[in-house]
């Protein structure tokens, strides 16, 4: 979809942390500030901290927030939604949308993940449903239909559907979607983020070519997971 712009990967925290890392980083501060004050000796301090310091850097390191660009040409091309591991590659029938057999393609993010979610592909939202649900382990088979997810449907300059679902999990409680009707979405854009630990599914046109395994690690919006059936 036109000249791409390459931008340099870094890594920032992401805006959905801000608040958290800001606010318990105050209250460690003064915490601690306290401890050092009216402890008779500063070895409170030094066990406080050296408990509650790893706490804080997992979940820093929970919210970080890389910006990555897919190096390439985009057209037919489908990345990962996330940083996660393959834990599903099958043939669904899927009954809410397409009615009718889907290939599912199935991330699961752990805590150490990065939680963000990007675009699977270019193409322009179609719609944006929120569906209240249950909290199931991330990983189970049920967990796709059963659990509180978010529905982003994009459509490709080529006319494909590609259904891309955002899953909460047995601890993840929120999901966070970008996306809004009618927007035009890239390769290399956030689509939305979910906290803590939690999956991604990506309906796919039976006959596309899956090119990632069960098991396989993946790096949003780098791993290329399919290639769509060229017209």
């Amino acid at each position: 979809m036109g000249k791409r712009i390459k931008k340099l990967k870094k890594i920032r925290i992401h805006r959905e942390g801000t608040e958290t890392l800001l606010v318990s980083g105050a209250v460690i501060a003064v915490a601690a500030a306290l401890l050092w004050w009216l402890a008779p000796t500063s070895v409170p301090v030094y066990v406080f901290l050296a408990v509650v310091m790893p706490v804080w850097l997992v979940v820093l390191n929970f919210y970080r927030c890389p910006i990555r660009c897919f190096e390439g040409d985009t057209d037919g091309i489908v990345v990962a939604p996330a940083d996660g591991r393959v834990v599903v590659v099958e043939e669904v029938d899927e009954h809410e949308y397409f009615h009718d057999r889907r290939l599912m393609v199935s991330i699961f993010m752990s805590l150490t993940n990065v939680h963000a979610n990007w675009f699977p592909v270019d193409g322009t939202v179609k719609s944006v449903v929120h569906v209240d649900g249950n909290f199931h382990k991330a990983w189970l088979p049920k967990a796709s239909e059963e659990n509180e997810h978010a529905d982003v449907m994009i459509t490709t300059p080529t006319g494909v559907d590609i259904l891309c679902r955002q899953i909460a999990g047995a601890v993840a409680r929120r999901i966070v979607t970008y996306a809004h009707e009618g927007d035009a979405c890239f390769i290399d854009e956030h689509l939305g983020f979910i906290k803590l630990g939690s999956r991604v599914d990506v309906f796919l046109p039976l006959g596309t070519e899956v090119c990632v395994k069960v098991g396989q690690k993946t790096e949003g919006d780098q791993t290329v997971i399919a290639r769509l059936k060229s017209e």
